[in-house]
Parts: structure tokens; C-alpha cells; sequence
């Protein structure tokens, strides 16, 4: 991939080859930042898993960096004032399947309670490509809709290895404080490793690197099991 001149300048800047402690790494992500708007820095994990293994869940990180999330919940109408009153901004049951289905996408997580998922389901084509179908693994289908939508709120996020086996997740933005983005790195890898399969094999993390959007990678110095 041809990278522009202000990336290029921007790899002289650090030794691109080297490991950084986890505090500095995210220190050097915001030296090396050449663009002019407030980049998302990202975190990128690199795991050793089997044919049949993956690494998916939630998490909570320590210090926010996105606004306040939109949450749509999929119920009966019995439970519509509950979930408003919750802090949930829509919630209902065919009114709002038919929107999505209709492409109407303005919200940024859906909870479902488990009995409305044979309807839900149908949306897999709409919500699954954005990665926005409730799934019981993640806390979205559920019939504690306060707790996940309290939850949500408060900046749970869904982590997840891609195909490759790698789990690309922002934490946090340029402009916090490094050891603040530091902190959200650590917990993202305390997560990862509490969820490591019982048959995962030494080297389960094989590399960590931090970047901007827009910046190159910062590998961070890291011994598997650190927490």
C-alpha cells in the first residue's frame, strides 16, 4: 500500500521496528499524529486461534471517548415503558421492525428480549452486516433489559477476532491523556485473555500495536498473561 508524505515523515519520527511499553507506545501514537482533526486511536490484537476457536464479548472501558449511544429495544408492548424509562431511546415490537426493514438504521445497539428474536431474526441481512443483531453472547438478548441498557449507556462495546484472528477495537481518542488510552488498551487485553479458549496453545497473543486513524502502528511491549 503507497502511503502519502506526511505518513512517511511521520515513521521517522519513532523506531517503527521497535517494541514501546504500553504507556509510551500510546505516547508516540499522539507524537506521530500529522492529521488535523481528533483521531480515534485503535488497538490491534493479533491471536492464535484454532479453525473452531474464537474470542467475542463485552466490555466497559475505564475512561469514554464516544458520545452517548442511541438504544433501540425490540419487546412486546408491555414492556415499552419499561425500557424507555430504562434510558432506552426507541423501543417496540413491529413498528420498529418494519423501519429497519425499510432501511431506517438511526441507533447504535439493539437489545431484543428472547421473545421477540424469531421476528428479529428476519432482520439478519440488515443488522448482521453492520454487526447490530441482539445476540445473547454479547448481553443484547436478554430479558434484563434495564441492566443492558444501563450498561450499554454507560459505553459497553462489543469485542470480536475477525476471520484472521486479529481484534481491531478504538480506544480512545487523541486528544485523552496516553496513560488514560493506556488504561482502555489494558483492559481490552485483560478481557481478551480472560476469554482465551482452555485449548489455546502458548503464543495465544502474538502481537499488540496501537495507531491513529490515520498514523502507523506502535507495537507494544507485552508478556502474554500480564493483567
Amino acid at each position: 500500500m503507497k502511503h502519502g508524505k506526511k505518513y512517511r515523515e511521520s515513521l521517522k519520527k519513532y523506531d517503527s521496528t521497535a517494541s514501546y511499553e504500553l504507556v509510551k507506545a500510546c505516547e508516540t501514537v499522539k507524537e506521530i499524529k500529522f492529521s488535523n482533526f481528533d483521531e480515534t486511536v485503535e488497538a490491534h490484537v493479533n491471536l492464535k486461534l484454532g479453525k473452531s476457536q474464537t474470542v467475542r464479548d463485552t466490555l466497559v472501558f475505564p475512561n469514554q471517548f464516544k458520545g452517548e449511544k442511541k438504544v433501540l429495544v425490540f419487546c412486546k408492548e408491555d414492556r415499552i415503558k419499561e425500557a424507555l424509562d430504562a434510558g432506552a431511546a426507541f423501543a417496540g415490537a413491529d413498528e420498529y421492525i418494519d423501519k429497519v426493514k425499510g432501511g431506517w438504521l438511526d441507533f447504535d445497539v439493539a437489545v431484543a428480549t428472547p421473545d421477540m428474536m424469531k421476528d428479529v431474526g428476519r432482520l439478519g441481512m440488515v443488522l448482521g452486516r453492520r454487526g447490530l443483531m441482539p445476540n445473547p453472547k454479547t448481553g443484547t438478548v436478554t430479558n434484563d433489559i434495564v441492566s443492558a441498557i444501563n450498561e450499554l449507556k454507560k459505553g459497553r462495546v462489543e469485542y470480536r477476532a475477525d476471520k484472521h484472528g486479529i481484534v481491531h477495537m478504538a480506544v480512545g481518542k487523541c486528544s485523552m491523556d496516553a496513560a488514560k488510552i493506556a488504561e482502555n488498551v489494558q483492559t481490552l487485553l485483560d478481557e481478551i485473555y480472560r476469554k482465551k479458549p482452555a485449548d489455546a496453545k502458548a503464543g495465544y497473543v502474538q502481537t499488540v500495536s496501537v495507531s491513529s486513524t490515520m498514523g502507523p502502528g506502535v507495537w507494544v511491549d507485552f508478556k502474554e498473561g500480564d493483567q
